[in-house]
C-alpha cells in the first residue's frame, strides 16, 4: 500500500497524528531518541509488540522520513534504525512526553509551569 505524497489536513495536529499516531510509533521513537537501535533491540525493549507490527511501523516511519534504515553488508545482515534529521526535530517533544509521563507515574502531582 503506497502512501499519498500530498495530503490535506484541517489542522496541523491532524498531520502529526497521521504520521505519529497509533499504539506503537511513539514508543519506537522514544527508544530511538536515545540512539540508533537494531530491530532485535527494539523488540526486546517493547516486548508486547509483534515482530510483524514492529516491522510495519518501522517501514511507515521510514516512508515518512522520520527514521533512517541502514543495512550493513555482512553475514548475518545487520540493520540499524536511527532518527533522521526530521525525526530529530521531535526530540524536545519526545523528551517532554517522557517528563510528563514520569511526573504522572510518580503520583500525579500538580504540574507547575
Amino acid at each position: 500500500m503506497e502512501r499519498q505524497s500530498v495530503r490535506t489536513y484541517n489542522i496541523p495536529a491532524e498531520a502529526t497524528l497521521d504520521i505519529l499516531g497509533g499504539k506503537w510509533k511513539l514508543l519506537i521513537l522514544c527508544h530511538l531518541n536515545c540512539g540508533p537501535k537494531r530491530t532485535s533491540e527494539l523488540k526486546k525493549e517493547i516486548p508486547e509488540i509483534t515482530q510483524k507490527m514492529l516491522t510495519q511501523q518501522l517501514r511507515e516511519l521510514e516512508e515518512d522520513d522520520i527514521i533512517i534504515r541502514t543495512v550493513y553488508n555482512q553475514v548475518p545482515p545487520k540493520v540499524v534504525y536511527e532518527m533522521s534529521e526530521l525525526g530529530k526535530s521531535l526530540k524536545s517533544i519526545l523528551d517532554q512526553l517522557n517528563d510528563w509521563g514520569e511526573q504522572y507515574i510518580q503520583g500525579r502531582e500538580p504540574f507547575s509551569e
